[in-house]
């Protein structure tokens, strides 16, 4: 067994296996090389750990920093702004938002309305909380195609208690309390009896509508109070309430994936589940916390949704995995895990939001813009892929 530590402080011991590989470290992110037996061997440096110099850092022109700069060319404006956008990929997302609303100005006067404007954040304010949850579960490596079932028996769920006679507050809480135990069944799955991820969201994409559908008897619950409008009609100073609890899942998501551990260890997941493994991480714990909070978030959705409709809807959401996928790619994230920003994906959010306005006003077919979301998907995909295999 060696053990070594980085300069930040934090220790690894990994097997003699791993000697001369390269890990990242989970606090502080650099790159660290497991020190090679020989050196392990010596008598100053047996039985104590050994702290590494991070691996130096490559500028622009692909060479260490370290390079005496008499020797070393100066990187282009060019370059720096290329790099720049590497290490912040939620910029190309901007970008692209700004492009696609320039175009649908063009396209449509109306676009710009301040009705128009206020109407397309708060379409996309129940897939963005969605898209919230799925950001984790993606950021840990992991894929949730059950988010859509999971609003629908939310929905149902609210409003059954609702007519039952049961409160309001209480109502919700028991709806979010569906979702989290939805999402807790998954992360077990996945994290303990160690099953592939998109197997077990593709049963629970069954369970949960099929439990709603059971209780509903297919039909949708309606006749609820009226108070209880004011999650999805509502408004406070002037501004609607799902814009407003939007953000405060995203306030809440920046805040733990910046600046908190458990969000460096769920960007580690993705990125290098074995180095998180080996540094001392219970990784089965935060996979499973990732899972639970898709849950939760798509629980959310579901309320709000529901009382948005003013009824509990056993087959909404269907399809609603699909453009929360597609939220959290076109935001940057990649597929694979370890990469994204949640600023991203709510850029994501209005970007697919936009593009629904633009279509339905010049008429598209809704078939249609199935078929063109499939599309944004695989390019968006292809474009991450892309820009990692260049860096």
């Amino acid at each position: 067994m060696i053990s070594f530590s980085c300069r930040c402080g934090h220790g690894f011991s990994v097997s003699d296996d791993q000697a001369g590989a390269s890990l990242r470290c989970v606090d502080c992110g650099q790159l660290v090389e497991v020190p090679p037996l020989s050196d392990l061997q010596r008598p100053d440096l047996r039985g104590d750990t050994v702290p590494l110099p991070a691996v130096p850092a490559v500028g622009a022109q692909g060479t260490p920093d370290s390079v005496n700069p008499t020797t070393a060319r100066s990187p282009s404006t060019l370059n720096l702004v290329l790099a720049f956008l590497h290490r912040n990929p939620a910029l190309y997302s901007v970008m692209g938002l700004l492009l696609l609303c320039l175009t649908m100005v063009c396209l449509s006067r109306e676009f710009l309305a301040e009705q128009n404007l206020i109407n397309i954040v708060r379409q996309v304010s129940i897939n963005a909380i969605l898209s919230v949850g799925m950001t984790v579960v993606i950021l840990s490596g992991g894929i949730d195609l059950s988010v859509g079932a999971v609003l629908a028996l939310s929905t149902t769920t609210v409003a059954g208690a609702m007519l039952a006679g049961v409160p309001i507050p209480v109502a919700i809480a028991m709806a979010l309390g569906v979702g989290l135990l939805c999402g807790s069944i998954n992360g077990l799955l996945v994290a303990y009896v160690r099953l592939p991820a998109i197997i077990v969201t593709l049963a629970m994409m069954e369970i949960p509508r099929g439990a709603a559908l059971l209780y509903t008897k297919g039909y949708p619950l309606s006749n609820l109070p009226e108070a209880f409008a004011f999650w999805g009609r509502g408004q406070v100073l002037g501004v609607p309430t799902p814009i407003l609890i939007m953000l405060a899942v995203f306030a809440v998501a920046y805040l733990v994936l910046n600046h908190y551990p458990v969000g460096r260890y769920i960007y580690g997941l993705g990125g290098n589940e074995e180095a998180v493994r080996l540094s001392g991480v219970r990784v089965e714990r935060y996979k499973l916390l990732a899972y639970a909070t898709s849950g939760l978030t798509a629980a959310l959705g579901g309320v709000v949704l529901s009382s948005r409709l003013m009824s509990g809807v056993p087959v909404a959401g269907e399809g609603f995995e699909l453009d929360a996928i597609a939220t959290v790619v076109l935001g940057g994230a990649s597929i694979t895990g370890g990469r994204g920003h949640i600023f991203g994906t709510l850029v994501g959010a209005l970007m697919l939001g936009v593009l629904n306005n633009g279509l339905n006003m010049m008429d598209v077919s809704p078939y249609a813009q199935r078929v063109l979301k499939g599309v944004i998907i695989v390019l968006a995909v292809y474009a991450g892929s892309s820009k990692r295999s260049e860096r």
